[in-house]
């Protein structure tokens, strides 16, 4: 379980993150969100968790620019929190949204008779 002080720093990474990658000019970073952050208990490491408005080679593409921009990001992220140390940035695509789509897609294709 995460304490405080980690809650709030996920909370601010995850915000300063995105208004960050929202000015990334790489055209090949299209539509991202962040979705949320996880810092690690030593503040050593956070995951980044994006959703991308594409799929599969579109999604990939977006995430290789974002792992090559994380420098650039950390350093940002660093200026905005005004924290002695930034953890060291990893970029993951979030892929509850196409799990959950995938589960309402099966239960729609069950129709509402396999429901009773």
């Amino acid at each position: 379980m995460a304490n405080t002080r980690q809650l709030r720093l996920q909370e601010r990474i995850m915000q300063e993150t995105a208004l960050i990658l929202r000015g990334l000019k790489d055209p090949r970073i299209g539509m991202v969100s962040v979705v949320r952050a996880q810092v690690s208990p030593d503040g050593e490491f956070a995951r980044i968790y994006v959703s991308t408005l594409g799929e599969g080679k579109e999604a990939a593409e977006t995430l290789k620019a974002l792992r090559h921009a994380v420098g650039f990001v950390r350093t940002r992220l660093g200026e905005a929190l005004g924290v002695r140390k930034v953890p060291e940035l990893r970029f993951q695509l979030d892929e509850s949204m196409a799990a959950g789509q995938r589960i309402d897609e099966i239960l729609r294709d069950l129709g509402p008779e396999s429901r009773t």
